[in-house]
C-alpha cells in the first residue's frame, strides 16, 4: 500500500486487493492518512473522486480491490471569513505549524459580535494560505480573555496530525491562575463536565451525562486571600479550569462568568483598589505549550511570560499582604 501526497491536484490509485469489502471514504483514508474522515468524504460528494471511470459520490460505496481511484485532492475555502489586518504576536513559526502568544480581548474563533476582528481574521491576513484549513488551522482554543499560547496548524497534514495528539491527550498545557481563598495543597480535580442545566451559556460540573475533565494543579504561591496556582490540563472542556476551581470555591480572581462579585480583601489601599478594579478578566494565563512536531516527530515546547495586568495585581496583592 502507497501513502499518497497532498503535493499533486490529480493522482490515481490502485485499490489493493486487501481493502475488498470496504467503504470507499475507508478506502481512502488509508492512502490519505493525514486527512480528517470528513474532508474525504466532502471529496466524494463533491464528485472529486472516481471509481474505474466513475464519479461515485456515496462515501459507503464498497470496493471490491483492484479498482482505479482518481481522486482530485483540491483543498477547498472553509469558510466565507474575512482577512483583516490586526496585528499578531507570532510566538514561533516553521512550514507546519504557527504558535501564536494571544493577548486577553481577542475572539478567537468569529461568532455573534465578533465576526471581523477576531485571531480568525487575523491568520486569515497574515497566512492566506489557512483559509485552506478547517477553522484556518486553529487546533484549540483560548477563552477571549485567557492570554496565552496555542496552536494553529499551516498544512492539512500538520492540522490532523495535532488534532490527534490533542484527543489522546498528547498536548502540554500549562497555566498560571489566581483564584480566591487559601488552597492548602496541590491536588487533581476529576469532575465530569456538561452544558449549565439552567443558565446554557455556561458550563458546569454534572452528574449525569457529563464528559471526563481532568485538572491537575500545584501550588505556586499562598497569600492572604488568594492562591496561585500552576495548572496542567488531561482534558480540554469548555472553560474548564474556571468551572472547576469555581465549584471547588476557589473561582479565579475577576471572572465574570463563574466569579464571586465584589468579593475583595478587607483593608485594601487606594493603590491597591485601583489595581483591582481595573483588572477586568480572569486571571487565567496559558503559559506553557508542548506538542510532538507534526513534520520531524521531535517534542518541542514553548513558554511565554506572564502578561503585566496580572504582574501588577500579583504586586498589589504582595504589597497588601505586607502592610
Amino acid at each position: 500500500m502507497t501513502k499518497s501526497s497532498l503535493e499533486e491536484q490529480q493522482q490515481s490509485i490502485e485499490v489493493d486487493e486487501t481493502h475488498a469489502g470496504e467503504r470507499l471514504d475507508k478506502v481512502l483514508a488509508s492512502y490519505f492518512p493525514e486527512l480528517s474522515r470528513s474532508r474525504l468524504q466532502a471529496w466524494i460528494k463533491n464528485q472529486q473522486v472516481k471509481v474505474d471511470d466513475e464519479v461515485v459520490i456515496k462515501p459507503k460505496h464498497k470496493m471490491l480491490g483492484g479498482e482505479i481511484l482518481d481522486v482530485e485532492t483540491t483543498l477547498e475555502d472553509q469558510g466565507e471569513w474575512l482577512a483583516v489586518d490586526i496585528e499578531l504576536n507570532v510566538h514561533y513559526q516553521d512550514e507546519s505549524l504557527i504558535i501564536i502568544n494571544k493577548p486577553a480581548g481577542l475572539v478567537v474563533h468569529p461568532a455573534p459580535g465578533h465576526y471581523t476582528d477576531t485571531l480568525v481574521n487575523g491568520l486569515l491576513f497574515h497566512f492566506p494560505e489557512l483559509r485552506k484549513l478547517p477553522r484556518a488551522g486553529i487546533v484549540h482554543r483560548l477563552d477571549r480573555d485567557t492570554t496565552g499560547l496555542l496552536v494553529v496548524a499551516r498544512t492539512a497534514e500538520a492540522h490532523n496530525h495535532l488534532v490527534s495528539q490533542l484527543q489522546e491527550r498528547n498536548f502540554e498545557r500549562e497555566y498560571i491562575a489566581l483564584v480566591h481563598g487559601i488552597i492548602v495543597a496541590g491536588d487533581t480535580i476529576d469532575l465530569p463536565m456538561g452544558r449549565h442545566p439552567v443558565s446554557r451559556k455556561k458550563m458546569a460540573v454534572v452528574k449525569m451525562g457529563g464528559k471526563t475533565a481532568i485538572t491537575h494543579f500545584r501550588i505556586s504561591e499562598k497569600f492572604k486571600d488568594f492562591t496561585l496556582v500552576q495548572v496542567k490540563l488531561e482534558t480540554g472542556r469548555t472553560h474548564q479550569i474556571r468551572v472547576h476551581f469555581s465549584h471547588m470555591k476557589h473561582p479565579l480572581v475577576g471572572d465574570p462568568m463563574y466569579g464571586v462579585r465584589n468579593l475583595k480583601p478587607k483593608g485594601m489601599s487606594d493603590a491597591f483598589n485601583e489595581v483591582w478594579d481595573n483588572f477586568y478578566r480572569q486571571a487565567l494565563h496559558a503559559k506553557k505549550l508542548g506538542l510532538e512536531h507534526p513534520s520531524t516527530g521531535e517534542w518541542m515546547s514553548w513558554e511565554s511570560e506572564v502578561p503585566e495586568d496580572m504582574l501588577q495585581l500579583f504586586d498589589a496583592i504582595r504589597i497588601h499582604d505586607s502592610e
